[in-house]
């Protein structure tokens, strides 16, 4: 019934501080992305795709500081309601309330294995690809004045003035030759004062809109004809050859964990360094399991005295962890580099890290070992004797 209850009342908070890490952290990135597309006139599909490729990476950011945050509000506010005086005067150690956050964190570490290991290396693959077609799909946004832009074979554009990232258009003359029923070669002639376009589907085709032209028409055997037109929509489409974007592999982060573990062992990828992907492959272990360490300290920092109206253990919380993923970092540069192994560089950092967080609520739950005041009450009798 208590790890129920504390694990009720962290969970709204969790939540809660996902959604607005997730949005803070991918705003940026947001407002880039938006910008470019805008350029390129790529539909919403597309952004909604490289959107979708961005919630991984930024979930295994927000995940580690959500869990934290829900935590440290939900014992703070125990602490503050004096539930946490009448678990500890039933009979219960901070130990015992920390045991729903403890299951907790070793669940979400399982989820964050699977996320750093399996689902973040396809979703970055997927972005680069889906960014490298959205960049070079379309021949239209790419349209500049007195530029001659060739579509396909048969289809020559080439307008005097482009605005708007090349889609408002002015003085545009477009050739195209195509077959008759009988086999026989027919070229036609457009020019119109203005125009405008928007990509269809996979940019392979626009939708050209023409105001105010005039369409000449070149038969065999000279019977040719001229039409005069105030609105007219033509669709070309683009038959050049399409670029294909590489395949997943050439970046240690796109390999899976299976991947990493499988190059250690027989190494088939020889453009990725063997070093990188060892530090690659221990890095995300660490990482994942790192956060179960998180329930001891937002425990214990978040129990302070109520005569003091501030608490700062939540900033000491996010210095720490940010100082933590640092060393980290730090030590996967060290591992791909070969100045150390993984064992000195990444696991080392962990185990006290995990020592660390768990002394501080050891600590905090033998008040004694805290209480200078205990402490040199402690020295004195004993130099007395």
């Amino acid at each position: 019934m208590l790890d129920s209850y504390l694990f009720a009342q962290a969970l709204p908070s969790f939540i809660v501080s996902l959604g607005v890490i997730l949005a803070a952290l991918m705003l940026e990135r947001l407002l880039v992305l938006l910008d470019l597309l805008a350029a390129d006139s790529s539909p919403l599909s597309t952004f909604l795709g490289l959107l979708a490729d961005l919630i991984p990476h930024y979930l295994g950011l927000a995940i580690p500081a959500a869990f934290c945050v829900s935590i440290f509000s939900s014992i703070r506010q125990l602490n503050l309601n004096n539930e946490i005086d009448a678990l500890l005067n039933a009979g219960k150690s901070l130990f015992q309330c920390t045991r729903s956050y403890i299951i907790s964190g070793i669940a979400v570490s399982f989820f964050c294995i699977i996320l750093y290991g399996y689902i973040q290396p396809y979703a970055r693959y997927d972005f680069r690809a889906a960014f490298f077609y959205a960049s070079h799909a379309g021949w239209a946004p790419h349209i500049q004045s007195h530029m001659i832009v060739q579509p396909n074979n048969h289809t020559v554009m080439i307008v005097d003035k482009a605005s708007q990232n090349g889609t408002q258009l002015s003085g545009i003359f477009i050739r195209q030759t195509k077959l008759n029923d009988k086999k026989q070669l027919v070229e036609q002639i457009i020019l119109a004062d203005k125009g405008n376009f928007y990509s269809l589907a996979d940019h392979s085709k626009i939708m050209l809109t023409l105001y105010d032209g005039q369409n000449l028409t070149l038969n065999p055997n000279n019977n040719n004809n001229i039409t005069d037109f105030s609105n007219a929509s033509r669709i070309i489409q683009n038959t050049n050859k399409k670029n294909i974007f590489r395949e997943r592999g050439s970046d240690e982060r796109e390999l899976t964990l299976t991947n990493l573990y499988e190059q250690i062992q027989h190494h088939t990828y020889q453009d990725i360094p063997i070093l990188d992907i060892k530090a690659e492959f221990h890095f995300r272990l660490v990482r994942a399991l790192s956060i179960i360490a998180i329930p001891f300290l937002a425990v214990a920092l978040a129990i302070t005295p109520k005569r003091r109206k501030r608490n700062l253990g939540l900033g000491l919380a996010a210095i720490i962890l940010v100082a933590y993923d640092h060393i980290q970092q730090l030590g996967l540069t060290l591992v791909s580099h070969g100045h150390d192994n993984a064992f000195v560089a990444l696991w080392l950092p962990f185990f006290i890290f995990l020592f660390f967080c768990f002394g501080c609520l050891f600590l905090k739950n033998n008040p004694f070992l805290l209480t200078s005041r205990n402490l040199l009450r402690h020295f004195s009798k004993s130099s007395d004797k």
